[in-house]
């Protein structure tokens, strides 16, 4: 069984930072892309950020400067730095497997005042 397990999100404030991880089990974890979405209320599913098998990362242009993916193939876990967070920040985020229908449940990133 494939299971992707989040964790890390919450509530901080404008210009705080946060470190979500998501560990992966029922899959080769290190020949997979992986994925971070996320979806604010009322809005569509954005790809926030992708690492690739090699390590090779791709941003939305939205978080480009301020947070970072990487992946620990030791752990079978993938990582999203997130630093500056701004409101608009604010949504539920999901990990994936990239081209897959393989997801987590998605952890709540809350920035306010």
């Amino acid at each position: 069984q494939v299971q992707l397990v989040e964790s890390g999100g919450g509530s901080v404030q404008p210009g705080g930072s946060l470190r979500l991880s998501c560990v992966a089990s029922g899959i080769m974890f290190r020949i997979y892309n992986m994925d971070w979405y996320r979806q604010a209320p009322g809005k569509q599913r954005e790809l926030v950020a992708q690492i690739g098998s090699n390590g090779a990362t791709v941003y939305g242009d939205s978080v480009k400067g301020r947070f970072t993916i990487s992946r620990d193939n030791a752990k079978n876990t993938v990582y999203l730095q997130m630093n500056n967070l701004n409101p608009e920040d604010t949504a539920v985020y999901y990990c994936n497997v990239h081209s897959t229908p393989y997801w987590g449940q998605g952890t709540q990133v809350t920035v306010s005042s």
